[in-house]
């Protein structure tokens, strides 16, 4: 598994967005029973601490030490720098295991292996995502040409199965059909900005060229943004598989 993130810990903590509690609640309600769960790649707990609230036990994995610093607490939440591929979490451990925008960095083959290994007979198994947000059509032109013509060669591969809202991954599990959710959002210039920044082809042109390529677009995005109704709206990705 590639670590994108550990360089931007902090800011992928405070502006990367999070998922509805309509649509934890509508996973935690497929799950037969609710001792133990699993976020694997879980960065900043977000989805571990959104699975708290319903499970005896939870932990959240994930490959960077940094990010893990800035995971949110529960008092039935551990956390363990781990890989995502060996876990080394018992066999029929949990009755859920998660993994958010994160499973198209993983060894699929691998991955999957230990899933089976860790989940229960009557376990659940969960990919969430999101998708290239939008907001409004002068704001969406900008972010467009940004996202596929400036940093769209800073991209890795596996980007691609995000963009192709992961229909394109393996998925040896028998699948259940989800409800589909959206994920809608007012934010600050500042909270725009901030979430760009996050993004790993962002991070990777940074390193390359030394210049930030969000600043070539900065001005132009803040013109737009400041007369626009500062609505932003990602599509939520989401399967879900039992053995």
């Amino acid at each position: 598994m590639k670590d994108n993130f550990s360089t931007q810990a902090k800011a992928y903590a405070q502006y990367r967005p999070y998922y509805p509690p309509e649509m934890i609640s509508y996973i935690v309600s497929l799950v037969p029973h609710k001792d133990t769960a699993l976020d694997v790649a879980t960065g900043n707990g977000q989805v571990a601490a959104a699975l708290a609230p319903y499970f005896k036990e939870v932990y959240g994995t994930d490959i960077s030490a940094k990010q893990l610093q800035n995971a949110i607490p529960a008092p039935n939440l551990i956390y363990k720098e781990g890989s995502a591929e060996d876990t080394g979490f018992n066999n029929e451990q949990f009755n859920l295991v998660t993994v958010a925008q994160a499973i198209h960095w993983f060894k699929f083959d691998a991955f999957y292996a230990e899933v089976k290994r860790i989940l229960k007979p009557d376990g659940i198994f969960v990919v969430m995502g999101y998708g290239l947000f939008s907001t409004n059509p002068e704001t969406d032109v900008i972010i467009n040409h940004f996202y596929k013509d400036i940093i769209g060669s800073y991209w890795d591969p596996e980007r691609s199965y995000i963009d192709e809202n992961y229909t394109t991954i393996p998925f040896p599990f028998k699948e259940i059909e989800a409800k589909k959710f959206t994920n809608r959002f007012t934010w600050t210039f500042e909270q725009l900005i901030g979430y760009l920044e996050t993004w790993s082809a962002v991070q990777h042109y940074i390193k390359q060229k030394g210049t930030n390529p969000v600043d070539l677009i900065c001005g132009e995005l803040q013109s737009c943004w400041e007369k626009s109704d500062k609505q932003v709206t990602f599509p939520l990705l989401l399967r879900i598989g039992k053995m």
